[in-house]
């Protein structure tokens, strides 16, 4: 079993930054599938930033260069840096681990 709790979400104004959190607990080893994916109003979930086999990183195409997932494996936690935010980013965060396992989410809303 895997826990996962995620924070760091809130309200930015587009072209602000955002750092989120997650939290891991139980069956964690650093080869793990982990990382972030987002679910927007009305639409289906997605893939924002994960890590495979523990060091392959994966970007969606929306994301990259805005965004920089890294992983702290003594501490069991996954963190999302957000940056150059656009309010098309807005979206319940979800973290993830290979299981699959998700956490509760967290809300980005990205709006002047």
């Amino acid at each position: 079993q895997v826990q996962l709790v995620e924070s760091g979400g809130g309200l930015v104004q587009p072209g602000g930054s955002l750092r989120l959190s997650c939290a891991a607990s139980g069956s964690i080893f650093s080869l793990n599938d982990m990382g972030w994916y987002r679910q927007a109003p009305g639409k289906g979930r997605e893939l924002v930033a994960v890590y495979f086999s523990g060091s392959i990183i994966r970007y969606s195409d929306s994301v990259k260069g805005r965004f920089t997932i890294s992983r702290d494996n003594a501490k069991n936690m996954v963190y999302l840096q957000m940056n150059s935010l656009k309010p098309e980013d807005t979206a319940v965060y979800y973290c993830y681990h290979v299981g699959p396992y998700w956490g509760q989410g967290t809300q980005v809303t990205v709006s002047s």
